[in-house]
């Protein structure tokens, strides 16, 4: 109720309310605060983090423990949840926090943490993060720029919006969407690729010097391209799948 009534105040007055880090919405270990405005908190390298938004928001990964927000964006720590939290604020009513409805607020990260990102009504963008990736808005595209790892499994979801991704490591690839494209350029051989939209194409690039796959390619209105080898009946090798599925579009499938 204290929170409730801070937000309200600001309603009606230009000045934030000051908190001391024990009371309200932060804890005192979690990071900085200067009025509303977290700043700073520490995160070892390989932990968990959640980010939420109902606006868009911008992930770069950094080579040291810190997760930051620009000192303009508003944001909530919350490290007693079971996962950290970082929640972007949104009021559409309070001047401080409206422009995180919709935005694409910056923030920094740990570049080894493991990432689920959930935001609406705008996109996600990540460039850097080396760790595994679940990415999931509406109304926005998800855009994946040199991340992942070998061995991680990423999931990359919207509604309405492309799902586009270069320079992508993964051991595993769930990619989907309904209105718009699956575009993925990967550096490493996942084990399985599942890119599915509805009215879009799905265009997977795989490295060069990659195994054979099982690939079930298949379209409605549009046009299949495998370039990729099968592998041989008699294989004792790992199987390597690819599952790309589309209605009104292409699905292509290629080496870089």
């Amino acid at each position: 109720m204290a929170w409730a009534g801070c937000a309200f105040l600001a309603l009606f007055t230009l000045t934030g309310c000051v908190r001391d880090g024990g009371d309200g919405p932060w804890t005192e270990g979690a990071g900085n605060v200067r009025g509303d405005l977290f700043e700073r908190a520490s995160l070892a390298d390989g932990s968990r983090l959640l980010v939420t938004t109902e606006g868009g928001v911008r992930i770069a990964g950094t080579d040291d423990d810190s997760v930051t927000v620009d000192e303009a964006t508003p944001a909530r720590w919350d490290v007693d949840a079971a996962t950290p939290t970082l929640d972007l604020l949104c009021d559409q009513g309070d001047r401080r926090t409206r422009e995180n409805c919709g935005g694409m607020p910056v923030v920094h990260v740990p570049a080894g943490v493991t990432l689920t990102v959930r935001a609406r009504n705008a996109g996600i963008e990540v460039d850097g993060v080396r760790g595994p990736l679940t990415l999931t808005t509406v109304n926005g595209d998800v855009t994946v720029h040199d991340s992942g790892t070998k061995g991680a499994r990423q999931h990359l979801v919207t509604r309405n919006g492309s799902v586009r991704a270069d320079g992508l490591a993964a051991r595993g690839v769930s990619a989907e969407t309904v209105n718009g494209d699956v575009d993925l350029l990967c550096t490493t051989s996942p084990g399985t690729l599942d890119g599915v939209t509805r009215n879009g194409s799905v265009r997977v690039t795989l490295p060069a010097d990659g195994p054979p796959y099982e690939t079930d390619a298949s379209t409605v209105n549009g046009r299949t391209v495998v370039d990729v080898p099968a592998p041989a009946t008699d294989s004792a090798d790992p199987r390597h799948r690819l599952t790309l599925r589309t209605v009104n579009g292409d699905t292509e499938v290629r080496r870089g």
